[in-house]
């Protein structure tokens, strides 16, 4: 059942729990675009795994409030207002995809609070020094973040238009992908589960206005607001070998530079191979003890 939560400036925030009520707490942070109903594992799993996962619509998408001009790191008020809400002290974090940075910013920001951050087919900063930030990414992507630094209204624009197609056919933005995905993600969306599990997320996400996915795409391109270098949570990156919506190149530069993190590169997978992986990182982010390599 949806849980709404009001941040301290007002807004709204639309809240989803799954798994144990009694179990440990981990905020799962969604995809761009996205929302608090897309993929994660199902509830015997998490019963089994001990865990309490709470995801909400990041600004813009779905039920939340926007919240125009958003940076990375504004994610980390609204982790910790819905976490006020649910009278949780601490908490783990993990993102996937467009996610991923904002899980970095709790790990940067609020460290008293957060335990444990992963980050799954994360992006690194666009200002990320010495990384061709573009280099083996989809045609789709580049046309995307070209559009956002390009200003608001060139990818308003076209970012609306994308969203509006969806709204009427929620499959077609995983259609529309098939023909840049490497292999080793076609086997993945061939599942007939996972692939309607997408397609409600992105319904969900969009089914307002394209605010949500607009704001996602100028906070990645603008000053993430935090250096990722200052992260001492204890942090796991995890990316296929062969991704092209966030070249694994990307995780590289991420761990060459987050003290004491720990990064997992997987041969032969992929993008959406973060969705096999997700239970094992679970466990890793509920288990108390030191770091080291769940995969």
């Amino acid at each position: 059942m949806t849980t709404i939560v009001h941040t301290p400036q007002g807004r709204k925030l639309a809240v989803e729990e799954w798994g144990s009520p009694t179990g440990r707490p981990v905020f799962l942070l969604h995809g761009t675009p996205g929302s608090r109903l897309g993929p994660r594992p199902r509830a015997p799993v998490l019963y089994r795994l001990g865990v309490r996962l709470i995801t909400f619509d990041r600004p813009g998408y779905g039920g939340s409030d926007p919240a125009r001009g958003r940076r990375v790191s504004d994610a980390v008020d609204d982790v910790s207002a819905v976490a006020d809400a649910l009278g949780l002290d601490t908490f783990a974090v993990v993102g996937r995809s467009g996610g991923g940075p904002h899980a970095l910013a709790c790990a940067a920001l609020l460290p008293e609070r957060t335990s444990k951050a992963a980050v799954l087919v994360g992006l690194a900063p666009r200002t990320a020094e010495g990384l061709d930030w573009f280099d083996g990414m989809a045609e789709s992507n580049v046309v995307e973040y070209s559009a956002a630094s390009a200003g608001y209204d060139v990818i308003a624009e076209r970012l609306g238009q994308a969203a509006a197609r969806i709204r009427a056919n929620p499959a077609q933005l995983v259609a529309g992908l098939f023909h840049e995905l490497p292999e080793a993600d076609r086997r993945v969306v061939a599942d007939d589960g996972i692939r309607k599990m997408l397609w409600r997320n992105f319904a969900e996400g969009l089914r307002h206005s394209a605010d949500g996915w607009v704001d996602d795409a100028m906070a990645f391109t603008r000053p993430w607001g935090f250096d990722p270098a200052v992260i001492e949570t204890p942090t796991l990156l995890w990316h296929g070998e062969d991704d092209v919506f966030s070249p694994v190149a990307h995780c590289r530069w991420l761990g060459e530079r987050i003290p004491g993190s720990v990064m997992a590169v997987e041969p032969g997978a992929a993008h959406f191979g973060a969705l096999s992986v997700l239970p094992d990182v679970l466990r890793w982010l509920v288990t108390s003890a030191g770091v080291r390599d769940p995969c």
